[in-house]
């Protein structure tokens, strides 16, 4: 059995077998943190591989580090008593959690960050099962949420089928328009999601709404609507995802 040097307690091929586990963990968070990179989140490639590589070697610390707290007949060496070498890994899923939170954030009634908060806390996960030398879980895991975040892009339903836009304009004539704006938005199913209504001595009015809209709505589809009304004197519009 080859030995390291530095008094390690495992020898060669153990450590080596712990740099395999660490060395995979790294694969599997890049290849989820691929798809979140591709599509520009706010956790990529980097953030995914650190999370699961630490979360592999806290785990594999956790399970192996403290194999010195016992002499050679498994009696406790002094001061180890009631220790409990485990807890590393139960406290990793606490810190990953104060990193996901700082993912997620709030603009108005819209919540962003979400799915990737999750795949941060997934891929840690995936991180400690690799660690405690589950491979083919730890893989099978990976697959399967790869697979399922392109399904559930590609294929939406209910709220992930829909996007979140704002729309400010200036209107003469707020009667008017809000009964074209209401029949519009009845129409084509949109969401209003909070507004806001200036209104003016004059009948005219500023409006800002932020809407929820399927993702056939494009801002062509309202600059055309929009500009179709004589009432209507300036627009802006921005869409999200």
């Amino acid at each position: 059995m080859l030995a390291l040097p530095f008094g390690s307690t495992y020898s060669f091929w153990q450590t080596a077998e712990f740099l395999l586990r660490i060395v995979t963990a790294c694969a599997c968070g890049a290849v989820i943190g691929l798809e979140r990179s591709r599509r520009l989140k706010e956790a990529g490639i980097r953030t995914h591989i650190i999370v699961c590589c630490a979360a592999a070697l806290v785990m594999i610390v956790s399970k192996y580090g403290f194999a010195d707290v016992s002499g050679p007949n498994g009696e406790g060496i002094l001061g180890t008593h009631g220790t409990d070498p485990a807890r590393l890994a139960a406290q990793v899923i606490t810190g990953v959690s104060f990193l996901g939170a700082g993912i997620i954030f709030r603009n108005g009634n819209s919540v962003k960050g979400l799915t990737t908060a999750a795949g941060i806390w997934a891929t840690a996960g995936i991180g400690l099962a690799i660690g405690a030398g589950m491979y083919v879980l730890g893989i099978l895991v990976t697959g399967v949420m790869f697979v399922a975040q392109i399904l559930t892009h590609r294929f939406t339903v209910g709220v992930d089928s829909m996007v979140v836009g704002r729309m400010q304009c200036s209107v003469s004539n707020s009667a008017d328009f809000r009964q074209k704006l209401d029949d519009y938005i009845s129409r084509h199913r949109m969401q209003i999601l909070e507004i806001r209504v200036d209104l003016q001595e004059d009948g005219g009015a500023e409006y800002d709404l932020t809407l929820r809209m399927g993702q056939d709505i494009t801002i062509t589809d309202l600059s055309t609507f929009l500009g179709s009304m004589n009432d209507v004197h300036a627009l802006s519009i921005e869409m999200g995802s």
